[in-house]
């Protein structure tokens, strides 16, 4: 039998006054998992994350923590530990002390508070720095004292809101890689809200990806980006190219797509569009290539192509993107490792666009979703 989950989130809704600012929200969190918020500002993320923290009360719903009703209770009584993207350290306070307050709070012997700081001090990789004061720490060391002082207490669930917001770019990747580590190594469970997509990419088991105060779809990292459910969840996370159409017949599993211009385009069925006529395909830049209109099309499986004017090409990094503008207006874009190009570098040169069609997703479109 499965074991029961760490935090159940059931109905969650909270208003002010006509703003709905969580609508009903509902998701697990198992033991051990690593599940992040992710969403725009005013997705209701953060109000989520603050009503499981106890700090925001819902107008209706339930949390559960570890098997028991705590939709009420006050922040003491749900064994959870906050990380704060400010990091909210004790300016006044040693290093040592910051870390040492929660277990002063639940009054452990000093030769017990003495073991545990030093222990998570190792865990976080700053043994040396306990007589420091906060401010004598960069904001990645600061960053990693706020996480030892969250988890020297060993609360069941550690929430963290934005934790690396205030950090550069190279500074927030290492962090990334850091927690990821330390969440695998001690096998803590957490709940982290960003509204940053390749950091929820890199650091979760699951992604609850939020829109306008409702849940818009849960599941793993490959599930969100290769298999959304909605134009919000494929537009939302990475890029993406979307071309609309109407469902014209189906082929083996296989619909057939007629799009602007009378172009006909395949992509795999989905049940869930059953009854739909308008769907969105969409295709992610990875998957589409580039070649001469006059180069023989791929052989080795079923490809779809469009021809169309190479418009642009930006090198970003290790990867350089082909912005192709298409017959009937529309717009595409190809990306290829850089120093792997797909087509010569020539602007305004008519190319041919292709994708397999086993890459493209089908979606319901707002006039048909279901």
């Amino acid at each position: 039998m499965p074991a029961a989950p760490k935090l159940q989130v059931c109905r969650l809704r909270k208003t002010y006054g006509q703003v709905v600012a969580l609508a009903g929200a509902d998701f697990e969190l198992r033991e051990g998992e690593f599940l992040t918020l992710l969403g725009p500002s005013g997705s209701g993320k953060t109000t989520l994350l603050m009503m499981v923290a106890g700090l925001i009360q819902p107008d209706s719903g339930e949390i559960w923590i570890d098997g028991r009703l705590a939709t009420y209770a006050p922040p003491f009584r749900r064994d959870v530990g906050m990380v704060f993207q400010n990091y909210a350290l004790f300016p006044h306070l040693t290093v040592f002390e910051n870390i040492a307050f929660p277990l002063r709070m639940r009054r452990m012997p000093e030769a017990t508070i003495r073991q545990e700081v030093g222990r998570v001090l190792e865990i976080v990789r700053l043994p040396g720095v306990a007589e420091r004061l906060p401010r004598a720490l960069s904001g990645g060391q600061q960053q990693r004292i706020a996480l030892a002082r969250c988890m020297v207490y060993q609360p069941s669930i550690i929430l963290m809101d934005e934790p690396l917001g205030a950090l550069d770019k190279k500074l927030r990747d290492q962090m990334q890689l850091e927690i990821k580590e330390l969440h695998t190594e001690l096998a803590i469970t957490v709940l982290y809200v960003t509204h940053d997509q390749e950091e929820a990419m890199i650091m979760s088991d699951r992604i609850c990806l939020m829109n306008e105060g409702e849940v818009e779809q849960i599941g793993t990292p490959d599930d969100l980006y290769f298999r959304p459910h909605t134009l919000f969840a494929a537009d939302f996370l990475g890029e993406s190219n979307i071309l609309t159409g109407e469902v014209a017949g189906l082929v083996n599993q296989t619909a057939v797509v007629k799009a602007s211009g009378g172009i006909e385009l395949r992509a795999p069925y989905d049940q869930r569009l059953a009854g739909a006529r308008r769907v969105a395909l969409m295709v992610r830049p990875e998957r589409v290539s580039i070649r001469d209109v006059s180069a023989a099309p791929p052989a080795s499986e079923p490809h779809n192509a469009l021809e169309g004017v190479l418009r642009d090409v930006i090198l970003v990094g290790g990867v350089t993107r082909y912005y192709v503008r298409l017959d009937d207006g529309q717009a595409i874009v190809a990306s290829a490792l850089t120093g792997d190009a797909k087509t010569a570098q020539v602007l305004g040169a008519r190319v041919c666009v292709t994708w397999p069609v086993a890459s493209g997703v089908l979606l319901p479109t707002p006039a048909t979703a279901v």
